[in-house]
Formats: C-alpha cells, sequence, structure tokens
C-alpha cells in the first residue's frame, strides 16, 4: 500500500468513524436530543433522529469500508449542513450559546470539506 493509499484509507476511517460514533451514540441520549429539534419545529423529532442516526451510522460504515464511498459521503455532507442549519442556528443565538454554534458551525465546514475529498475519491 502506497502512502497516499494508506492516508486515504486512514481518512476514511476517521470521518466515517465520526458518523458510525455519532449514530449509535443518538441511541442511548435519545430524549436529550430529540427534545431541542422538537422545540425548533421539526415534527415526530424522535422519528427523524432515530432515521438520521441510522443513515449517518450505514453512511459512515460506507465510508468507513468504501463501499459506494463517494455517494455516501456526498449523502453525509447534505446531512451535516442541514443537521447544521437546524440545530447550530446561531444567528438566532446570544452570548456563550451563539458562540458555541458559530464553533460547530466552524468545524462542521471542516467535516464537509473532508468529506468532499472522499467523494471525489470515491466515484
Amino acid at each position: 500500500m502506497t502512502t497516499p493509499e494508506f492516508l486515504m484509507v486512514f481518512g476514511r476511517g476517521l470521518i466515517g468513524g465520526l458518523f458510525v460514533v455519532a449514530g449509535i451514540r443518538h441511541f442511548f441520549i435519545l430524549p436529550a436530543v430529540a427534545a431541542p429539534m422538537a422545540a425548533r419545529g421539526i415534527p415526530r423529532a424522535g422519528e427523524v433522529l432515530i432515521a438520521g442516526s441510522i443513515f449517518e451510522t450505514v453512511a459512515g460504515l460506507m465510508v468507513i469500508f468504501g463501499f459506494y464511498a463517494g455517494w455516501a459521503a456526498l449523502g453525509l455532507a447534505g446531512f451535516t449542513l442541514v443537521a447544521s442549519w437546524i440545530m447550530l442556528d446561531f444567528w438566532n443565538k446570544q452570548g456563550f450559546a451563539r458562540e458555541g454554534a458559530i464553533n460547530g458551525w466552524i468545524a462542521n465546514t471542516g467535516v464537509v470539506g473532508g468529506l468532499l475529498i472522499v467523494a471525489a475519491e470515491g466515484f
């Protein structure tokens, strides 16, 4: 395995693993995550959360194992942008909450960038 190949496999493991861990973790904290979603007007927040968690877990595994990794990465990029728009609405916040949401957006922008690199390599 060449160094670039190793780096791509390792990177796919890290970025895919992020979504696998997050997706599985949501099942252990469903009420704590669904409540803010419902407060933001998401109908059937619990069911939406379960569907999203299944998607991010499966798509994360697809990225890790290179199974349609390009499509999975694009799906996760879209998922991340939509989830950020809904959950990290810094434009509606003040003080520390605003700063935390902005930091979340910055981090998620980097994650989307990494997913786009995976997508570019996955097609």
